[in-house]
Formats: C-alpha cells, structure tokens, sequence
C-alpha cells in the first residue's frame, strides 16, 4: 500500500467506522469501487480527505423486503402511476435513506373479474423495466428481484413460470394472505386494511373474504409447492412470510425455508431459531413499539436475542433508525447496524457487500445524529456518491 493517495481515491477520515464486531475512529479509503483501507486513525502519508468531525460511517442498508415500490406504483386508491417513474423515484427515495442494496418485492400471483384492478398481473412486466434500467445504469443504487409468491391468487403458477434462472431472481417468499389467520387472524384488522388501503367498500368485505376462502381451499396447497419448486428451479433463497404457528414453521422448515419475514408471534420466532432460520422484522414495528396489525412486537423479539435482520417494510427511512434504536437497546451499535447490513447480505448471498472490510464493495453511508435520530451527510454505491 503506498503511503500517499491519488486523485482517483476517496479518503473519508476521523469517522466513528461501525465495523463487523466493534467501532473504532478511524479512516476508509475507497479505490475502484472498492474498500481499499480501513484503519484507525489517521490515513497514512497524512492525507485527510474528507473530515467527518466525528459522523458514524457504517456500510450501505441491505433491504430484504420492501413495498416502497408498490407505494410509487400505486399513490392512492385506483391511482397506477407510470411504472418507469415509480421505479426512478424508488430508487433516489430509497438512497436517500441510505439503502443501497434492495430486493425489489413483486408480488406474483392475480386475480381476474372484478378484484382485478386491486390485484392485477404486473410481475414480469415490471421485472423487465427493473432489470432493463438497471443494465443500461439509470438506476443509482443495486436493484435484485424478490418475488411475493402469493398463495391465495388465481395465477401463480403460470406467472412463475414466465421466470427463468437468468434473471436472477435472489429471494422467493411464500405468501398467504387468507383472512382469519397468519398476519390477519384479527378479521376486523384485515377489513380495515383492505378497505382502506385498497379502496374495497365495507358492504363487499364478507363476499371478498367468501371469494378468498374458496381460493385458498381450491388453490393454496399447489400454489404453496409450485412456489417452492421455482424457488429451486430459479437459484433464489425461499422466505416464509407471517409464520404464526410451530406447526406452520416447522412445514416452513421442510420447504427449505432460510429466512422468516414478520413472524406475528413469540412462539414462531423461537421455533424458526430452533430450525435455524433467519428472522426478519418490520423497521416499523421496532420505531412505532409495536405491530399495526396488533401481531408481536419487534422490541420483544429484540429483548430475547431473536431478532436477525430489519426490513424496512413500508417506511424507507426507518431502517436505519431502528438500527440505531437496536444498537441501544443492546448497548451495541455494530450489533443493531449489523442488523441492515451483514446480516442481511449474507441471509441474501450476497457475500461482497454489508461490512467495512477491504476488499469488499464500497457501499457505505455517513450520517450523524439528532437524538437517536439518524441525519445522512453522505451515500455512496461502489465508491460513488449517490446521496
């Protein structure tokens, strides 16, 4: 290494750097994309490049799951927005946040007649758009394909099979969102989150629930395993999603299944542990001090060492807020930043991303803090500042 730094290198200097197991005060230099240096200190030869007066520098947010792009794509009730738009907004919103490695959620699996317009077939089209903006480098931060197999749908399958391992799709998670069970066992919950969210009237919620009961009984077991079939078949981690039950984590289990997204109980969490699969709770949850959908609270997981990795779920900002908020909560803030960062890469695969380590993608964020409230001064995405 040699002592002095070139005009192609960035040196980001007396920063609070959130390693792997510790933080030190130290300095990074970036080179070609990557980590080139991490130290304590000050950088050899003396140069001090860029000098953040203390700022934490941690790496870039892993999001594993995410219906921020939903949100853009649908603004309101009725209301579909331009897909090329929704994507670019996504994706600065989400850089703006510190993310910068998503799994795009797409839910697969529609519905045909009059529930058409609340569950149309969108996946492949706006897989193409993703991948076509990510290769052509409109996008400023790494996009991945993560693909909501919804169980209780009438075309699941066959959009599955319009799939193949070249996209590479990197997560696959079976959902079943069936009234009356998983994240909905409270029915007046489910209707004031259909009604509201997806604009269905309050005299059409028992015929909607009628039609959704029939298509689980007639659907929901082949759906289940042409689901996880195509998770084998595309090469992707498979993911449950609102386990509630031993019983519905221990056929979680024999799927194959490495991560839980949103157990809604205690007893599930500490059945996935057993099983050894990953849990993932909703950012949210943690900042609000509980579940909207009155499920268990993350804090709680948290407080009994279950808690692996954070999503952001539908509030991009709050991921690395409940980050911070794990860190005190522990009394370890590498702990709780590990949380949205290696824990995640690694439960994604992705094994060049998530620490401050040389040799490793330099995708990191600076950011100070209010409070507990995090204030971003910088993002950067193989060594690009893109925020």
């Amino acid at each position: 290494m040699k002592d002095t730094f070139g005009p192609g290198e960035t040196v980001l200097s007396n920063a609070r750097l959130v390693l792997a197991d510790e933080v030190i005060t130290g300095h990074l230099v970036l080179r070609d994309g990557l980590i080139a240096e991490v130290g304590q200190g000050a950088a050899r030869g003396g140069a001090r490049g860029q000098d953040c007066g203390g700022d934490w520098i941690a790496p870039g947010l892993i999001e594993l799951h995410t219906d921020n792009l939903e949100r853009h794509m649908v603004p309101r009730p009725k209301v579909h927005w331009p897909h090329a738009a929704a994507i670019i907004a996504h994706d600065r919103e989400l850089a703006g946040c510190g993310i910068t490695s998503v799994f795009d959620a797409i839910r697969v699996g529609s519905m045909s007649g009059a529930h058409e317009k609340r569950y149309g077939r969108y996946a492949r089209a706006m897989a193409d758009e993703i991948l076509s903006m990510r290769e052509t480098g409109a996008l400023k931060i790494s996009h991945h394909l993560h693909l909501r197999a919804e169980t209780c749908s009438e075309t699941l399958l066959e959009e599955l099979d319009e799939f193949t391992p070249s996209d590479r799709v990197g997560i696959v998670s079976l959902m079943d969102h069936t009234p009356g069970q998983r994240q909905f066992r409270d029915l007046q919950k489910y209707k004031e989150y259909i009604c509201g969210k997806h604009g269905l009237a309050a005299s059409e919620f028992d015929e909607y629930c009628a039609f959704l009961f029939g298509l689980h009984d007639r659907l929901g077991a082949a759906h289940e395993a042409g689901a996880v079939a195509a998770a084998k078949r595309l090469g992707a981690v498979l993911a449950s999603h609102d386990d509630t039950t031993e019983a519905q984590v221990a056929t979680s289990a024999r799927h194959g299944i490495e991560m839980a997204e949103f157990p809604t109980s205690i007893e599930a969490a500490r059945a996935c542990h057993a099983h050894d699969i990953k849990v993932i709770m909703g950012a949210p949850n943690l900042v609000r001090g509980g579940s909207h959908s009155g499920n268990v609270a993350a804090s709680a997981l948290a407080e009994e060492g279950l808690l692996d990795i954070l999503s952001s779920d539908y509030v991009p900002a709050s991921l690395l807020l409940a980050a911070i908020q794990l860190g005190e909560l522990w009394g370890d803030m590498a702990r709780g930043i590990k949380t949205v960062t290696a824990a995640p890469a690694r439960a994604a695969g992705l094994m060049d991303r998530g620490t401050l380590a040389q040799g490793l993608r330099a995708d990191l964020i600076r950011f100070g803090q209010v409070g507990q409230v995090p204030t971003l001064s910088g993002v950067w995405v193989q060594g690009r500042q893109v925020a």
